[in-house]
């Protein structure tokens, strides 16, 4: 075990988070990162109900008891999401580790997490975004570069850096 605020505050072995990659992170996949002591994170945004993704995030329970995270998509997407009811599934099914990402901290959800039990991640792409998610309650910030799936922006940090905050 290599211990480290993150393998602590996550319940994992390794301080290795498996990166939301759309379509490539399904539950074999994620339940493959987490078996491996590291966490895996369900993309949300690939299934077109929450029917379809409670249904994946059961699947994930039935391959690991390892912990594992799902990331709720705030970029602009092709056809809407209902963040609301991706979030509800994340309750009812007592997911413990929820990761956002997009340039603005979910603030109507952010409430949601922590009433829940949550540990809430945000992944952004600059430090006024991670300031704002740490303002707002967020236990890790992760701030990404050009690497971020096209998603960055011009100026972007070509880093990854991970931040425990409590």
């Amino acid at each position: 075990m290599f211990k480290t605020k993150i393998t602590e505050m996550l319940g994992i072995k390794y301080p290795i988070v498996g990166g939301t990659m759309m379509w490539v992170t399904n539950p074999e996949f994620v339940a493959a990162i987490s078996n491996a002591g590291g966490l895996g994170i369900l993309a949300s945004a690939m299934y077109q109900s929450k029917e379809e993704f409670a249904v994946a995030v059961d699947r994930i329970g039935e391959l690991t008891d390892k912990p594992f995270a799902v990331n709720i998509n705030l970029f602009p997407a092709m056809r809407p999401i209902d963040n609301n009811e991706y979030c509800d599934v994340l309750i009812e099914k007592g997911v413990k580790i929820v990761e956002t990402s997009g340039h603005s901290a979910p603030e109507d959800l952010c409430g949601r997490f922590k009433e829940a039990g949550m540990v809430w991640i945000h992944k952004c792409v600059g430090v006024r975004y991670a300031l704002k998610a740490q303002s707002l309650g967020a236990d890790v910030v992760t701030v990404v570069g050009y690497e971020n799936g096209r998603q960055s922006f011009e100026g972007a940090l070509g880093i990854l850096a991970h931040t425990a905050f409590h």
